[in-house]
């Protein structure tokens, strides 16, 4: 054989479900080999005593463009993947509009196509108030839909055509319609109208701090929500996500829905396993979210959800807001829009449970690389280190240790980024590759922006 592009040496080689001492081979951005021997290369790198993983595929992560340029562009969004490890983003349906139809999904991944830095693919907006675009847009290329099961919030209305479904007869309709095409729907599950009333009544009342965020958005809000979407979905027979799970409850939903048959995809993310409610107490409105933070008994119960392998995959929910949208919420929580950066924390924070003893390093590869492109239509191309898999890595020192800084970031809402600011972690990449190419390297973007690829994934 002809000398392979890369080869990459190592004694900490995941593959196959284990660490293996050894070699990568890359040829033309494939993985070509993989051997005990030594291999020739136009290029070489050492990294015997670092850690060598799949890159890994974020699930769950909103850009903003087109609309909202100023909270991320696909440039802002893929470099700040890049920097956590991420070498496959999968970019959910908020823009200006959505991308409920196929046209407006080909304008988005045009964009992407000039701008990201690695590979990307495509959630798209179903929602009741576009019903008939949902069959054509199951189409061109996307790999899930995604609905809210609420309103547009105020002021964002044309960010969310063709995304929400509130109404419960709606919701029915729409998974009908959604369960036609055979592609996934991610459903973010909250009751609206349990939420509204809460909100309503918590405002009567003067209370507005940061931990009545919670106290509105109550574990039953998502509960209800989830036994429902799970009802329906045995009914229809419509293939669904439960995104951002906060709540034990709701995984014992999900794994008996599994039970009986239905098809379901379990989501966490990293804010509900490392964080809980009284974060808000110390950084306000920056720690907002989306179901909102849980008690510490609830994050304890999440975690052993993921350990005995309820959960099925871990995305970051990475959803960036410029410092003076979050500070709108210093005196009234309900104002200030929810969600904070998470793209690059993802890897580091879940590896330092690994060292802790908290989780096994072949389950954090399941949740976080392999499963997310299983189940996304994108392996094995994606997710593994395997022969004829894409050269995706991630090269990081397993034993130093890094402390989470929002200066180090590439986002453009740096700023907002206070809940782990300071935090000691193991495991920060040093080398971030994508198809065979080095994209980040100890702390700087070393490919042009559009060197990443859009990914389309069609169902024959």
């Amino acid at each position: 054989m002809s000398k392979f592009d890369l080869a990459i040496k190592s004694d900490k080689i995941f593959t196959d479900g284990r660490l293996i001492d050894g070699y990568i081979g890359v040829k033309e951005g494939i993985i070509a080999a993989l051997s005990k021997e030594k291999l020739e290369a136009e290029d070489f790198l050492e990294a015997t005593g670092k850690m060598v993983l799949p890159g890994t595929v974020d699930p769950h992560v909103h850009i903003r463009a087109p609309g909202h340029e100023e909270r991320e562009t696909f440039e802002s969004g893929s470099k700040e993947a890049a920097l956590g490890g991420v070498t496959t983003i999968i970019e959910m349906p908020i823009s200006t509009p959505p991308p409920h139809s196929p046209e407006i999904l080909q304008r988005r991944m045009d964009l992407a196509a000039k701008e990201v830095v690695v590979d990307i693919a495509f959630f798209g907006a179903a929602g009741t108030d576009c019903l008939e675009d949902i069959i054509p847009c199951s189409q061109a290329g996307i790999v899930a839909f995604k609905t809210f099961l609420h309103e547009a919030p105020p002021g964002r209305e044309e960010e969310f055509v063709g995304l929400t479904a509130p109404n419960t007869g709606d919701q029915y309709e729409l998974m009908e319609r959604v369960a036609q095409t055979g592609v996934i729907s991610g459903f973010h599950a909250e009751n609206n109208a349990i939420i509204n009333k809460n909100i309503a009544k918590l405002r009567r009342e003067g209370k507005t701090s940061p931990l009545d965020h919670g106290r509105s958005r109550p574990p039953v809000a998502e509960i209800e929500a989830t036994s429902k979407i799970l009802l329906f979905a045995e009914k229809t027979g419509a293939k669904v996500e439960i995104c951002h799970i906060t709540t034990p409850e709701a995984v014992e939903l999900v794994n008996k829905a599994k039970s009986k048959g239905v098809y379901v995809i379990a989501e966490t993310c990293p804010h509900y396993l490392f964080l809980n409610e009284k974060v808000m107490e110390r950084v306000g409105a920056f720690a907002k979210c989306n179901p909102p933070l849980r008690s510490e008994e609830e994050r304890r119960g999440m975690w052993e959800m993921v350990v005995k392998g309820s959960i099925d995959i871990i995305g970051s929910d990475h959803a960036p807001y410029t410092k003076e949208e979050k500070e709108k919420g210093s005196e009234d929580i309900f104002v200030a829009p929810a969600g904070f950066p998470g793209l690059s924390t993802r890897l580091p924070l879940l590896f330092t449970a690994v060292k802790e003893g908290k989780l096994e390093l072949e389950r954090m590869v399941e949740l976080i690389c392999e499963n997310p492109a299983r189940i996304f239509g994108l392996y094995p191309k994606k997710g593994t280190i395997t022969l004829g898999a894409d050269a995706d890595l991630v090269i990081f020192d397993p034993d130093k240790k890094d402390i989470i800084s929002k200066e180090k970031m590439f986002t453009k809402c740096w700023e907002s980024a206070l809940v782990y600011e300071g935090w000691e972690v193991y495991g920060k990449p040093e080398k971030t590759i994508v198809r065979g190419k080095v994209v980040f390297d100890k702390g700087k973007i070393a490919v042009s922006p559009g060197y990443g690829e859009v990914i389309k994934v069609y169902r024959g």
